[in-house]
């Protein structure tokens, strides 16, 4: 990484600007789960330990550029109070006077959080003059939120670009460029991507971007659908992107070519489970590639889950985005958990590993396993950006590391 990160500036006494993510569910005004929260606690610890003034800011939903209460990041207050084990000052904006003399009162060792940066429309436009009273608030800036990099906003963006002799990656983003890296460079072989999720259109260009590198690409998901019709095979009611199905031949033919000693193994689920509609109600193992015309697929069958397991566990490198069917309903669920199963196996045998997208990452937290994965991936959307070849603006617009 040619970045700048925590390590490499001066934080003692210094109003260290932090953009995280903490974009979290909440039911009832609590927070239901504190991932992306504690995965930047080692960076928010690092500053505190070295006397900085950590200063917080992060979006949270999507309020259209004005203040919502139901958007207020005061419940996130209180859950990272709990979590790091000391005050949390909540701030009534992100900017204005009100918030500077909050900051301008800090003493080392102290946390302000900045309320919803999306409470401001100029947030999401990058406007110049946000940009900068935000900035105006740090000293050092530090972006830890990987999530929210493949925007050019004013926190991931604009401020970076005002502070820019001391813009640095925290300790999350720097875990997620080098974990992702690695994807991108040449990673030891025999190197598998599962894919999975509902749209060919979501993960196409991370296919295109990985096609020469990787050695399978096992397909399963709702996309499978669209490859499977795109064979020629009968997919009955199950979810299909018509104006994709070209684009599902292409991919076949650039897998096929893409090393005229080595193709790409191109696999696609040999069977399914079905059911008559989504809630899987009368779900049912069924061991032809063809669907029936009233029935849809839900998730893959045990003899793709089999197929699917013998190639992940003699991999070296494997990345899995997507879950393998309609992960929410219970009848649904088995491929998905048993990928995350096997994912997690290959690992302990020696296989670098690397798990993004909601539902993959639930699954590896419903099943214990998420501590078993060489690195899990917080980045959602980023991530994808990011492995289908994009530069990130957040990223992009860090201070670079003088060259050794």
């Amino acid at each position: 990484m040619d970045k700048l990160t925590i390590d490499d500036v001066t934080l003692q006494e210094k109003r260290v600007l932090t953009r995280v993510d903490f974009n979290v569910p909440l039911e009832n005004g609590v927070v239901t789960d504190d991932t992306r929260i504690r995965a930047t606690l080692p960076t928010m610890q690092k500053i505190l330990k070295d006397k900085g003034k950590l200063i917080l800011m992060s979006h949270f939903g999507r309020p259209q550029g004005k203040p919502e209460p139901k958007y207020s990041l005061a419940p996130v207050a209180k859950r990272l109070a709990e979590l790091i084990g000391r005050e949390v000052k909540m701030a009534p904006d992100c900017v204005g006077s009100e918030v500077e003399t909050i900051v301008n009162a800090m003493s080392p060792g102290e946390i302000v959080l900045l309320e919803n940066v999306r409470f401001h429309a100029e947030e999401e436009k990058n406007d110049a003059e946000f940009s900068k009273k935000l900035a105006a608030l740090g000293e050092v800036y530090v972006n830890d939120a990987f999530g929210a990099a493949h925007r050019a906003h004013a926190s991931t963006q604009g401020v970076a670009k005002i502070l820019k002799d001391a813009a640095v990656a925290g300790y999350l983003m720097k875990a997620e460029l080098s974990a992702l890296g690695k994807l991108l460079g040449e990673a030891p072989r025999p190197y598998v991507v599962i894919l999975g999720g509902a749209k060919v259109s979501d993960k196409i260009e991370v296919i295109h971007n990985l096609i020469t590198k990787i050695s399978h690409l096992l397909i399963g998901g709702g996309m499978a659908y669209t490859f499977l019709k795109a064979q020629g095979h009968e997919i009955g009611k199950s979810l299909v992107e018509k104006e994709k199905i070209e684009v599902a031949l292409n991919v076949m033919k650039v897998a096929e070519f893409s090393n005229p000693r080595k193709p790409v193994r191109l696999e696609l689920p040999v069977d399914h489970v079905i059911a008559s509609s989504i809630d899987g109600t009368d779900a049912m193992p069924h061991k032809s590639v063809a669907i029936p015309a009233d029935k849809l697929a839900g998730d893959i069958g045990p003899k793709t889950i089999e197929h699917f397991r013998n190639f992940i566990l003699q991999a070296k490198t494997i990345l899995w985005n997507g879950p393998m069917g309609i992960f929410e309903k219970e009848t649904f669920a088995t491929g998905t958990m048993k990928i995350a199963e096997v994912v997690a196996e290959a690992t302990a045998k020696g296989a670098f590993s690397v798990v993004g997208g909601g539902d993959s990452v639930a699954a590896l937290g419903r099943s214990g396993l998420t501590s078993k994965i060489s690195h899990v991936s917080t980045g959602g959307g980023a991530s994808l950006e990011f492995l289908g070849g994009k530069e990130l603006p957040g990223v992009e617009a860090l201070t670079k590391a003088a060259k050794k």
